[in-house]
């Protein structure tokens, strides 16, 4: 048993202020950062993610970010229960829910679900807090341009990140932080209440169908960033983006803008993850800088 179970179990118990197993009954999936389980209490379960006190900033931010998401009243997310450290370890409680795959009329749900989120809005692009996308710090100090807050607080500290690694890819997409505005043409986003990393590991939905987001990386953007992010790595159907054209349509142009959003979470796999994403990083770099006059 790890040792710092003990620990952590009076932490969930003080916090809940109900009993608690000593260590939890299983490990479950929770994403490829931290450690997750299912840990009995009382009549019910939780879901506890573990992490080296050192983290404690990242499950901190994971928390705050389930919480902007749950305020905002338009998607399912599970509820957070508590967050601290416990000795060596971070820990972050959220409600247990059992997730069914394949639900009925959850790609639709989704889709309403998130053009209703992306209509809680702000008067500028950003957060109150930075926050983390995977391991990988996110900037997100106001701006009143999109492309102004694209180019410093996203592409921009990828860019820099891979400076070292990837000289060739940085030069270009240097080029291309300075023609984004030729790529936006007479398109003016509103500040949208984003997910901010919802690809398929990210969502999930209960047996009625209801769906259910998690892990998110919110801020105020462009609402076509978390649509692109959806078609990286696929896993949503037609249902979804009928469901969210029909309740909010994007604006014409959406396709061709998507490469920005999606290079952002190419280079992070990049920075994170290594040589596998240069390539596709680099053909997205090159079709962006060809659509933007070079």
């Amino acid at each position: 048993m790890n040792a710092g179970f003990g620990a952590v179990a009076a932490a969930l118990a003080a916090a809940l202020g109900r009993p608690v197993a000593s260590a939890p009954e299983a490990a479950v999936a929770g994403g490829s950062i931290h450690a997750a389980y299912r840990w009995p209490a009382g009549a019910g379960a939780l879901f506890v993610k573990l992490a080296p006190a050192a983290d404690a900033a990242l499950l901190a931010a994971e928390a705050d970010g389930l919480a902007a998401l749950a305020t905002a009243g338009a998607l399912r997310v599970p509820a957070v229960l508590g967050a601290g450290v416990a000795g060596d370890d971070a820990w972050l409680a959220l409600e247990w829910l059992g997730l069914a795959p394949d639900a009925a009329g959850a790609d639709a749900a989704l889709g309403a679900g998130l053009a209703a989120l992306h209509r809680v809005g702000a008067e500028r692009f950003g957060y109150p807090r930075d926050n983390y996308l995977g391991r990988t710090p996110q900037p997100n100090g106001w701006h009143d341009d999109w492309p102004a807050f694209l180019a410093a607080r996203r592409l921009g500290p990828q860019l820099a990140r891979a400076a070292r690694n990837h000289p060739t890819l940085v030069a270009r997409g240097e080029r291309l932080l300075g023609r984004l505005a030729a790529l936006y043409g007479g398109y003016r986003p509103v500040p949208s209440l984003l997910h901010g990393d919802l690809w398929s590991g990210n969502r999930g939905a209960l047996a009625d169908g209801t769906p259910v987001v998690f892990d998110p990386a919110p801020y105020y953007g462009d609402r076509e960033a978390d649509l692109a992010m959806t078609r990286l790595f696929g896993g949503f159907g037609s249902d979804f983006y009928a469901a969210y054209e029909a309740a909010w349509p994007l604006a014409p142009g959406a396709a061709g803008r998507a490469g920005l959003h999606q290079l952002y979470h190419l280079l992070n796999h990049l920075n994170l993850f290594g040589a596998a994403y240069r390539a596709p990083a680099l053909a997205l770099l090159d079709r962006l800088l060809a659509a933007a006059g070079g």
